[in-house]
């Protein structure tokens, strides 16, 4: 029997054992979930949490919410101090171009994300603006704003982003309405839009779409060709596409079909 296909293996193990074999699990599906395990191991989720905690600490696996995927894997979202570095010439451009797709004044919702920080930076600070953001950075340089009123979404704090994401975050984006959206993500293509790789995230940016007139996505081109587990947007959500020139001129006139996209950073 295929090693992906096991369901349940009732025999007894070492925890060093085990743990070799979750780890070889992991490789092998590229994902695998709390509950899985316990069942497949036949021992407690506290048991798995702590296996993969330890597993984890030797770079065999990174844990996600609710399960674990492989420590090599190109898939894994990164800390935010970590993504704040990468790219960040371009992030810093694409910051400054999104500016002149923000109107004079106006209700606005900024996601999380080190592009969107970058966006939050090149804001004209006398701009009368009511912004809300679920972010903890944004909500900082925000702070600074003389005309600015800033609203803070609550919800749990996710550590890896510094931002709130959960239900009750996206309930309350759920009762609002604003001018524009200036929204992040972690992958996007032509064919599956938008994509993140955490279902609170997609729930909440779903949220965010919705409660929009105008959408705009902040995102350099590595985001390119990068899908993730969860789509939360088709490019007919999205209104326009503020990138970097580091796109192919084959891709971007393929985007170009699909939304409107801005690259003159």
């Amino acid at each position: 029997m295929d090693e992906t296909q096991q369901t349940s293996d009732p025999r007894p193990r070492f925890p060093a054992q085990r743990q070799d074999e979750m780890a070889a699990l992991t490789r092998a599906r590229g994902r695998v979930d709390v509950a899985d395990l316990a069942e497949h191991f036949q021992v407690t989720t506290e048991t798995i949490r702590r296996d993969l905690s330890d597993l984890q600490e030797r770079r065999l696996l990174r844990r996600v919410h609710g399960g674990a995927v492989p420590w090599e894997t190109l898939r894994f979202e990164p800390l935010l101090a970590v993504r704040g570095d990468q790219q960040l010439d371009e992030k810093r451009r694409i910051g400054a171009a999104a500016v002149d797709e923000l109107r004079e004044s106006g209700t606005v919702i900024i996601d999380s994300g080190s592009t969107t920080a970058r966006f939050c930076e090149a804001l004209p600070r006398d701009r009368p603006l009511h912004i809300v953001t679920n972010s903890i950075l944004n909500a900082q340089v925000l702070a600074e704003f003389d005309n600015a009123e800033v609203t803070m979404i609550g919800g749990t704090l996710r550590q890896n982003t510094m931002a709130m994401v959960d239900a009750h975050a996206a309930a309350a984006i759920g009762q609002l309405t604003v001018d524009a959206l200036f929204i992040s993500c972690d992958g996007m293509s032509t064919s599956r839009g938008l994509t993140t790789p955490y279902e609170y995230e997609a729930a909440l940016k779903r949220a965010m779409i919705a409660a929009a007139r105008r959408v705009i996505v902040l995102a350099d081109h590595s985001k390119l060709d990068n899908d993730q587990l969860f789509r939360f947007a088709e490019w007919s959500d999205i209104d326009v596409l503020v990138t970097d020139t580091g796109i192919s001129e084959p891709l971007f006139e393929e985007l170009s079909t699909l939304v409107r996209v801005v690259h003159r950073v």
